[in-house]
């Protein structure tokens, strides 16, 4: 059985299609998020492709799908429909990583979609312009993410952190009830702690957990930076 109540800090792991990540390698690795969140009362999140997605509820650990199209049941093959996504147990989803590029007014179809099928929407942008945009979609969450900066081991709170207290600004601004998470490039505990400094209430972070030699390790870091602040 799937948890699925979202508490912040959050620390939301996305498994993008790492081959260290996928299959019987997803449910191991979301062994690990549910054990490091257990050890530091933190909440630890997983995003498993989506074939993944039944497999990595029952382990236990909060999941979020990678993506959902805004599409309800009929005629939509190949589509990701959200209500199978939350059959599955995900308590919510991504929406636009920007590797997974959406236009404006799919992005807030697909929000509006997440929200009617009790699915959580955290939109990633790359921009505070963006960000500020969506959040008048109302989405649960915003994860500030400069595309250039991601899987480089330079994390934005760091490089330019006023990315970040401009994302969080911007969104709060027009809707102080939507969350801000901070990506790209977050591999050390002191990348945490400055996200947090910022105003972010969170982070979403891939190959600095997912890669890692230690994955373990590396996430109880990333986790424990999070509680300490």
């Amino acid at each position: 059985m799937s948890n699925t109540e979202v508490r912040f800090p959050l620390v939301l792991v996305n498994f993008k299609t790492y081959k260290e990540a996928t299959g019987e390698s997803s449910l191991k690795l979301s062994k690990t998020a549910k054990e490091v969140g257990e050890q530091t009362g933190v909440c630890v999140a997983v995003a498993p492709q989506t074939a993944d997605l039944r497999n990595v509820t029952e382990s236990g650990v909060l999941t979020f799908a990678q993506h959902i199209d805004p599409v309800g049941y009929g005629a939509y093959t190949g589509h990701v429909l959200p209500e199978t996504v939350r059959d599955a147990g995900a308590v919510g989803t991504l929406v636009n990583h920007s590797e997974r590029r959406l236009g404006l007014e799919v992005i807030k179809a697909t929000v509006k979609r997440a929200w009617e099928s009790s699915l959580k929407p955290v939109v990633c942008v790359d921009t505070v312009v963006l960000g500020k945009s969506v959040a008048s979609f109302e989405p649960y969450a915003v994860a500030i993410e400069p595309p250039e900066l991601i899987g480089t081991g330079i994390s934005v709170s760091k490089a330019k952190p006023e990315i970040v207290s401009g994302a969080v600004d911007a969104v709060k601004s027009v809707n102080a009830n939507v969350r801000v998470l901070c990506g790209a490039g977050i591999t050390s505990g002191e990348d945490v702690s400055a996200a947090l400094r910022l105003g972010a209430e969170g982070i979403l972070v891939a190959s600095g957990v997912v890669k890692a030699k230690d994955s373990f390790r590396a996430l109880l870091e990333l986790a424990s930076a999070a509680r300490t602040g």
